[in-house]
């Protein structure tokens, strides 16, 4: 946890407050079935303090079941194109399929991947931009978070994604990234095409986001960086439920058994197993007392190890008060974590109404 509070603290924060920008950029959304949030999305594009000539937006329909397609078509803007993908046969991975028939077609320096059901203030491009100019960036990760809580259970997940995102900054400030979110992703298209895009990760129907990443890396170690900043955050909604929840950190896990780095492996394996040492612990103190009050300390140092890294995240996202749920979320995690890395590498999971094996 110092290493990590060690890695944000290394990030500088980004200020794009009066910065003119010149590079071309590309936003692509791979949409399936988003029609209740599709419209706000391409609005808050729109609506982007970026220079019009520079931006040009693409929408891929995954072939949604609702109005989706109707409501992009519905934007006259000449930045907005729709492309709808037709195959027959069943592919693992069609967000991936997406993104690649997107890139296809544009001629923008600058890939910048999002989600048809997120939001954004009005200098998000320009915060991204900024840092991609100032430095060379290959590929740049920002920051995501969940908004408009509507209950505890949501804002736990809110507390529990501000670590994630914080976990991916940190690996990009010490100089080893390890994870990002594809609903925030910038890269430039020519390092895309360089190294062959999804190809050796396309048979998964995750990753389009971390395992890309760790191509990018492996080709630029140096190459990627992180917007610290607020006006770069993106915003989208925690699930409402536990099945839904319980659906996305599956297909997350999934992705696991593909990693080249054997470091980010035996680190999650290591993680898996000190987890699962907690619990076998509480057992124990069923046949002697002393194993519970081990189990306890335990915890408590996990606690406060993690509280010193979330600290600074929570602060810079203005969300402190979500701190008071770490003690009931540092239990919950225990058995949480044991179980997503079983069920994340040994099951199905559902996605975007499809069964993914």
């Amino acid at each position: 946890m110092l290493y990590l509070r060690k890695g944000w603290g290394k990030l500088r924060l980004i200020n794009a407050e009066n910065k003119l920008c010149t590079t071309t950029v590309c936003v692509m959304i791979a949409a399936r079935n988003e029609e209740r949030m599709i419209e706000s999305t391409i609005q808050d594009i729109l609506a982007q303090d970026y220079p019009a000539h520079l931006l040009q937006l693409i929408v891929v329909d995954d072939h949604s079941k609702d109005r989706t397609s109707e409501i992009v078509l519905s934007f006259i803007d000449p930045r907005v194109k729709l492309i709808n993908l037709n195959e027959k046969e069943p592919l693992n991975s069609y967000k991936k399929k997406a993104i690649a028939e997107a890139i296809k077609v544009s001629s923008a320096e600058l890939i910048i991947s999002t989600d048809g059901d997120c939001r954004m203030g009005p200098n998000w491009l320009k915060s991204i931009v900024t840092l991609y100019e100032l430095g060379d960036y290959k590929m740049i990760s920002s920051p995501v978070t969940y908004f408009e809580e509507q209950n505890i259970f949501e804002e736990m997940q809110s507390l529990e994604f501000l670590f994630l995102i914080g976990l991916g900054a940190s690996g990009i400030g010490n100089g080893n990234p390890t994870t990002c979110n594809g609903a925030n992703l910038a890269y430039r298209r020519d390092v895309f095409h360089e190294l062959k895009g999804f190809q050796g990760i396309d048979h998964l129907a995750s990753g389009d986001d971390e395992l890309f990443m760790h191509k990018v890396a492996s080709a630029y170690p140096n190459g990627i960086g992180f917007c610290k900043s607020m006006d770069a955050t993106v915003y989208t909604h925690a699930k409402a439920n536990l099945g839904e929840f319980i659906q996305q950190r599956k297909r997350w896990a999934s992705k696991s058994t593909s990693y080249k780095n054997k470091g980010i492996v035996a680190l999650g394996i290591a993680i898996w197993l000190y987890n699962l040492s907690i619990i076998g612990t509480a057992i124990a103190g069923f046949i002697d007392p002393k194993f519970w009050l081990i189990a306890l300390v335990t915890i408590l140092l996990k606690m406060l190890a993690e509280l010193i890294f979330l600290i600074p995240v929570c602060r810079f996202r203005k969300r402190m008060k979500l701190l008071y749920y770490l003690p009931l979320l540092n239990l919950i995690h225990v058995f949480y974590l044991v179980y997503i890395g079983i069920a994340g590498n040994s099951g199905k999971y559902k996605w975007k109404g499809r069964l993914v094996r």
